[in-house]
């Protein structure tokens, strides 16, 4: 007897993926070459590749794509990329910032009007192009922030390191002080004749520790001679 809706093993059940299919990462696979060259044994005995020397200040590199130079600046001007600059050159951070949020949430109310009305307008594209212009410079002047961050993020990390530090040296000294307060308790306690022998023994020690003088050896003429000397 025959039943409807049968599956086949490989076929999904319920939006799950088919039995026996292989799982496939989200990210591409690493190269070949670098799992190759910097494998763990190699990196353990020195083998693998050094990295390469930092370019010359005259020299070019690429990143995804997009060529930079060494002496670039850390945050390339608007006007090197060629974008056209919407604030002056002496300006608030803070206040730019706050315009250009303004202008970006006008601009958008302005282009759902067109889109209601004329969305076939050529004002569509001008007010869309507006936007990522607004967006890219609030995108520059956020990065222009990045070197401050990095300096405050370093002073904080020092600051906890200092103040690690201080409070370890605080119970170091804590430590030191209940271990000198519980030897000078014991010295106190200890009955009068195991100071006594505890004297004996330190003499003893000092006794034991103290290098035993040679004594010279002498000839049996020089013996004799010392001898008649002495009965003179």
């Amino acid at each position: 007897m025959s039943t409807g809706g049968s599956q086949t093993p490989n076929s999904s059940v319920g939006g799950l993926p088919p039995i026996g299919s292989e799982t496939q990462s989200s990210l591409p696979l690493p190269p070949q070459a670098y799992v190759t060259l910097y494998s763990d044994e190699n990196v353990k005995r020195g083998r693998a590749p050094k990295p390469p020397p930092p370019p010359a200040s005259h020299e070019t590199y690429m990143v995804f794509g997009i060529t930079y130079h060494a002496d670039d600046a850390i945050i390339r001007p608007l006007e090197s990329q060629g974008i056209r600059r919407l604030y002056p050159q002496n300006f608030d951070h803070r206040r730019e910032l706050k315009k250009m949020n303004h202008s970006v949430l006008v601009n958008f109310l302005d282009l759902l009007d067109i889109l209601i009305h004329c969305p076939d307008s050529g004002k569509r594209q001008e007010k869309i192009d507006d936007i990522s212009l607004l967006f890219i410079h609030m995108h520059h002047l956020i990065n222009e922030f990045r070197p401050h961050q990095a300096r405050e993020t370093l002073r904080v990390m020092m600051e906890v390191q200092k103040r690690q530090t201080l409070e370890t040296c605080d119970r170091f000294q804590k430590h030191l002080e209940m271990s000198v307060e519980v030897i000078k308790q014991a010295l106190n306690n200890l009955p009068e004749h195991l100071e006594v022998d505890n004297k004996l023994f330190s003499m003893t020690e000092t006794t034991r520790t103290k290098p035993i003088e040679k004594q010279p050896v002498v000839s049996s003429q020089d013996q004799m001679m010392c001898d008649i000397a002495d009965s003179i």
